[in-house]
């Protein structure tokens, strides 16, 4: 752990290092006053500015001034310093004047408006100090269970689960707790709920050892030891912003304004705090954060923004109202958990009790509506074949058919495969399970301990039947769920029923084109975080997350008539090439509040749509080429037009329409409509490997249809060819891709 947890304390040692002589709870009664707080604030950034200050100091003696700094992938420079000030911290002899600035936040006044400014300076020193690290190891966090600095790809991926609610707020979590048992309960109150969690402190290992499930898949994350390393969930809010708010870098107060109305964070302390811990819960406070503490403040609290709550049984739920978080309790009951914060878990096949898969057996999953409610039994489930044996002890495999059918009064046959792929996410959603795949081509895993905690088939259909009804229950009325077991069954189930219907949505899909329909839909969902953002979905466009389709958009209107997907009616046509309509003006214009007036939805020039920030993709222009190249997230290096995808969303996210550059959803490539008033998907050059191996068999088949090319993906450079634009260039020539005989794409 080193100087750094010499200092703020850190892990939890056999032998505690001194505490910081002021602690709140060190403090006689009779000083308890209100300037108590302030008084410590103030210490706790004195002590963290002459430790920045010497830090600095010593790097440039060892390293230089002109030796680079930076967090890894992330396009926003020390995050925390460049949205409050615009200074974009490049090298070490940039950090002498930020450390100047720190100073100047500290004015040693007995206000607590003062005091919770001065904690700011304690955020930017946190952030200096753990920048430093970077400088010393490209890997810091190696030899300690956390991770450290947050990349930006994990951050726009999340933007969807915080905006549809599945992550209903951000705990920090600080400290080394008295009770152990005490502290876990309030993390498996957040992870149970679905909320993502942040740990510092001594806490990382007292939570492991009381057995809490942690890493991003199940939404507990260590940072690390250091009370510095609260500076990653700093960093994430503040990112939050720039990325989805479209805030400008040096707008302090557009950036506290946001932070503190629209990231759900809150933080959560455990044990004795000493002056660093409440400068840096000051910091947290002027972002908008609410601080819980479980030690007796008295008149020191500030209700909404610092309170102490004693009972850790009451810790959660009072940490919910001073957030106004609003938790959905989930009707299912079972013997494990059941959250989305279970649904990144991995069932390994050595710790797998039964599977029911599709390389061994024949499997199908299918959602199917009825005419008459008679038709079904409601809420029953019925397992047609053998159970899941019971006491095993060699891996089980069997056949397995999901057949679920509904009835609604308002239920469309449309709507069956929304419900359908749900089934995915639900039965991710159950501590123990893993499904992958769906159809006929699945993959589902109960774990040992799942399975010896009491969870079976029928449980698992007891979860589905709720959540149909909780999440669809606008449309459905009725649900009935049989499970086949018996391998006659199964074989009947798929080859009679389920192929069939399967069929029948495929050409029902496939006739569904612009042209065929006479209504778009809205999806502001990102609003909460993106205000100026708005996206147009239509049968050949996705919403760029690529989590919402036009058939899900209609489903959400029918589910809530005021919720986030509105009609467009397709009228008022300006230009086709472009697809440019008055009415999708006028309703993108209401839903931005006049921050968006035109939009089109085929062009990546002209009046593009724009982006939130959770985009799956990003597509821009390389003018040298004639053509665009096409990033996802996912993929960490440099791209031919000089930036990294970070770079290029850092000016393409938070509503802003930038010509030349779009976000988009992955199925969108091979789409017939992707950038098409440009002349189309044969304009993408490059892509990376990854991308262009997941979508070639549809963008090649598009490709052919449209333009009469073969494999036309053999002609797109990746990265494990070129990523320079001279290499790009030769591969082109080389391949003959049709881009280079286009007309000038600007």
């Amino acid at each position: 752990m080193g100087f750094f947890g010499n200092l703020f304390g850190g892990k939890p040692k056999e032998e505690e290092p001194a505490k910081p002589e002021a602690t709140v709870e060190s403090k006689p009664e009779e000083e308890q006053s209100m300037s108590l707080i302030p008084s410590l604030v103030y210490d706790g950034a004195d002590a963290v500015i002459g430790l920045t200050d010497n830090a600095v100091n010593d790097a440039i003696a060892k390293h230089g001034a002109d030796c680079a700094i930076a967090f890894p992938d992330t396009a926003y420079y020390l995050p925390t310093i460049y949205a409050a000030t615009g200074v974009k911290v490049e090298k070490l002899g940039d950090l002498p004047a930020c450390v100047d600035v720190m100073k100047s936040l500290v004015a040693h006044e007995d206000d607590l408006g003062a005091a919770l400014t001065a904690g700011l300076a304690t955020a930017v020193g946190a952030e200096i100090i753990e920048a430093l690290k970077y400088v010393e190891s490209a890997d810091p966090y190696a030899e300690q269970p956390g991770i450290g600095f947050v990349p930006d790809p994990i951050i726009r991926s999340l933007g969807v689960p915080l905006v549809t609610g599945d992550i209903p707020g951000v705990p920090v979590v600080l400290g080394t707790s008295d009770d152990v048992e005490g502290i876990a309960s309030v993390v498996r109150d957040y992870q149970e709920k679905g909320l993502l969690t942040f740990l510092v402190g001594g806490c990382i290992d007292q939570l492991a050892e009381a057995g809490v499930k942690m890493g991003l898949d199940y939404r507990v994350i260590p940072l690390g030891y250091d009370v510095t390393a609260v500076t990653h969930v700093v960093t994430v809010a503040i990112r939050a912003a720039l990325i989805f708010g479209a805030l400008e870098p040096g707008d302090l107060a557009g950036l506290l304004a946001y932070t503190s109305e629209r990231v759900p964070a809150f933080v959560n302390t455990f044990g004795e705090i000493g002056p660093v811990e409440v400068s840096a819960g000051a910091g947290a406070i002027k972002l908008g954060f609410p601080v819980i503490v479980d030690i007796d403040l008295g008149e020191n609290q500030v209700p909404g923004a610092l309170e102490s709550v004693l009972d850790h049984s009451q810790t959660a739920k009072r940490s919910y109202e001073v957030r106004n978080i609003k938790v959905k309790a989930k009707a299912v009951e079972l013997p494990v958990g059941f959250a989305a914060a279970f649904e990144g878990e991995i069932v390994r096949k050595g710790d797998t009790y039964i599977e029911f898969d599709s390389d061994h057996n024949l499997t199908a999953e299918l959602v199917t509506m009825v005419e008459n409610p008679d038709e079904i039994q409601d809420r029953a489930v019925i397992i047609d074949g053998p159970d899941m044996p019971k006491g095993a002890t060699e891996l089980i495999r069997m056949p397995l058919g999901t057949d679920v059918k509904v009835y609604g009064a308002k239920m469309q046959a449309d709507f069956e495969s929304v419900i359908e792929r749900k089934i995915h996410t639900w039965a991710n959603y159950v501590e123990g399970l893993m499904h992958t795949g769906q159809r006929n081509l699945f993959r589902i895993r109960f774990s040992k301990d799942t399975v010896a905690a009491g969870m079976d088939l029928n449980k698992f259909g007891e979860a589905l039947v709720s959540m149909i009804l909780d999440e669809f229950g606008e449309v459905v009325d009725k649900v009935q769920i049989t499970f086949h077991t018996d391998p006659d069954a199964v074989k009947t189930f798929l080859e009679d029923v389920a192929m069939p219907r399967y069929a029948a949505r495929d050409e029902r899909i496939g006739s569904l084109t612009d042209e065929s329909v006479d209504t778009f839909y809205t999806c502001i969902l990102c609003q909460s975080f993106a205000p100026a953002h708005c996206c147009v979905v239509t049968p050949e466009r996705l919403g760029l997350c690529g989590a919402v389709s036009w058939l899900d958009a209609k489903a959400t209107k029918e589910l809530s008539d005021s919720g986030p997907s509105q009609p467009i009616p397709k009228e008022g046509l300006i230009d086709e090439r472009t697809g440019a309509y008055t009415k999708v003006n006028e309703v993108v214009k209401e839903a931005t509040h006049g921050a968006v007036e035109n939009v089109t939805l085929y062009s990546l020039i002209e009046d593009p749509m724009t982006s939130c920030g959770c985009f799956e993709c990003i597509c821009g222009i390389m003018p040298e080429a004639n053509g665009v190249v096409v990033v996802n997230r996912e993929y960490a290096g440099m791209t031919p037009t000089g930036m990294t995808f970070g770079e290029l969303a850092s000016m393409t996210g938070g509503g802003v329409q930038t010509p030349g550059f779009m976000g988009h959803g992955r199925s969108f490539i091979p789409s017939k409509k992707f950038i098409s008033a440009e002349g189309g998907n044969v304009r993408i050059v490059w892509m990376p490997k990854e991308l262009k191996d997941s979508v070639a068999a549809k963008l090649n088949a598009t490709a052919k249809e449209a333009y009469g090319i073969d494999n036309f993906t053999d002609m797109i450079c990746d990265e494990t060819i070129a990523d320079d634009s001279e290499g790009v260039l030769a591969f082109l020539t080389e391949k003959g891709h049709p881009a280079l005989q286009m007309d000038p794409i600007m």
